[in-house]
């Protein structure tokens, strides 16, 4: 890899992974790793590019980007699931946060 050095680096969903592999399977013949990508994608990717991002954006005002891309990932349907991805972060957050989350990701059901 002489001359490539990763400039920015930004978290994204599995929706628009699926889609992002998905096209470029299109142009060019995908290597061992990026079909088993793709088949990842596909058997567990829960929403489509445009309502994943639209649910991360609104998730987004509540907590972290990267949080609210895992639990678009997810798809949490009970408050034990969400604290299973919170578990691992730093501070908590109420009950009221906790339950208009749940609420966001069921309207996207």
């Amino acid at each position: 890899m002489i001359g490539k050095k990763v400039i920015d680096t930004d978290p994204i969903t599995i929706a628009e992974v699926k889609e992002m592999l998905g096209e470029l399977s299109e142009h060019y013949e995908l290597t061992y790793e990026q079909n088993l990508a793709l088949d990842h994608v596909i058997k567990f990717s829960k929403l489509d590019e445009e309502s994943a991002k639209k649910l991360v954006e609104e998730l987004s005002e509540i907590i972290k980007k990267t949080q609210a891309i895992k639990v678009a990932d997810v798809m949490p349907e009970d408050m034990a699931d969400l604290r299973l991805i919170f578990a691992k972060e730093r501070g908590s957050y109420k009950q009221e946060d906790m339950e208009k989350i749940l609420e966001i990701v069921n309207n996207y059901r």
